[in-house]
C-alpha cells in the first residue's frame, strides 16, 4: 500500500510539472477545430501561451527564476527553429503575424516547455545530483550537441558519437529525488531517454494537429520517425545541462531551502 501511495505522490508531481506542456499541446489540438474570424491561429495560439505563462507566475505556480529560464530557451528553440526551417527541415505553412523569418513565435515555448517540466519536477521532487561531471566537460558537450543541429547539413551528422560522448561523461551521474521523505535516485541518462521518447511522443500529436509539417507530412499525416527520438534525447541533454549548472550556481548563492 505503502509503494501505491509514493506512486501517486510521484505521479501527481509530475502531472503538475506538465502543467505548460499540457497547456501547449492542448492549444494546439484546440485551436485546429476553432474558426479564427479575427486573429490568425497561430497568433492566437501565441496570445493563449503568453497568458497561460502570466496565470502560472502569479498563481504561483512558476516562479520568477524558472521564467527566466523558460525565456532563455524560447530563445534557444526559436534560433534553432529559424534555421531549420530555412534548411526545409519542416515548415509552418499557415499565415501569422508573429511569425519571424517563417517561423511562429509561439514555436520556442515548445522547447521552453521542456526547461518548464525540468524545472518544476525539479523544485517538487527536491532534485539533487550526485557525480555531475562539472561545467567544462558538461558545457562544451551541450555546445557540440547544439552545434550538430546546425551542422549535420553542411559536415556529417555526428549524433551517434556525441551519443556516445554522454554516456561517457554522465556514466557516474545519478539524479536523486525525494517523495514525501524518501529518497529515490534515477542513472541521468535514462532520464534522459525516458523524457525524449515522450516528447516523440507529444511530436506525434503536434505534427497530427498541424503545429508544423515534416516534408513528408504535406499531403497526409505520417508517423515521424523513430530516429527523432535520439534528436530528442539530445536536446533534452542540453535542458538539463542548462538546468542543473543553474541550479548548482542558485545554490552556492542560498541555503538550501531560500530558493524563490
Amino acid at each position: 500500500m505503502k509503494s501505491v501511495i509514493q506512486l501517486l505522490h510521484f505521479g501527481y508531481h509530475q502531472a503538475m510539472s506538465c502543467l505548460f506542456p499540457v497547456a501547449i499541446f492542448g492549444t494546439l489540438a484546440l485551436s485546429g477545430m476553432v474558426d479564427w474570424p479575427f486573429i490568425h491561429r497561430y497568433d492566437a495560439i501565441l496570445l493563449v501561451l503568453l497568458a497561460v505563462q502570466f496565470l502560472m507566475y502569479r498563481s504561483g505556480l512558476e516562479t520568477l527564476d524558472e521564467i527566466k529560464v523558460i525565456c532563455v530557451f524560447h530563445l534557444i528553440g526559436l534560433a534553432l527553429e529559424i534555421y531549420k526551417v530555412k534548411m526545409g527541415s519542416w515548415s509552418y505553412p499557415e499565415p501569422g503575424f508573429t511569425k519571424v523569418f517563417g517561423v511562429p513565435l509561439y514555436s520556442g515555448f515548445m522547447y521552453a516547455s521542456v526547461a518548464s517540466f525540468m524545472c518544476q519536477i525539479w523544485r517538487r521532487l527536491r532534485m539533487d545530483m550526485t557525480g555531475w561531471p562539472g561545467l567544462p566537460a558538461a558545457g562544451l558537450l551541450g555546445g557540440a550537441i547544439y552545434l550538430n543541429f546546425f551542422t549535420h547539413h553542411f559536415i556529417p551528422d555526428f549524433r551517434w558519437w556525441l551519443t556516445g560522448l554522454v554516456l561517457i561523461v554522465f556514466w557516474r551521474t545519478w539524479i536523486l529525488y525525494r517523495v514525501r521523505g524518501v529518497t529515490y535516485r534515477m542513472p541521468l541518462t535514462l532520464a534522459f531517454a525516458i523524457v525524449g521518447f515522450f516528447i516523440w511522443l507529444a511530436e506525434n500529436i503536434a505534427t497530427f494537429f498541424d503545429a508544423w509539417k515534416y516534408p513528408d507530412q504535406h499531403q497526409s499525416w505520417q508517423l515521424v520517425g523513430f530516429s527523432k527520438i535520439s534528436s530528442w534525447f539530445l536536446l533534452v541533454i542540453i535542458s538539463v545541462i542548462i538546468v542543473a549548472q543553474l541550479k548548482h550556481v542558485k545554490a552556492g548563492m542560498h541555503p538550501r531551502g531560500s530558493e524563490k
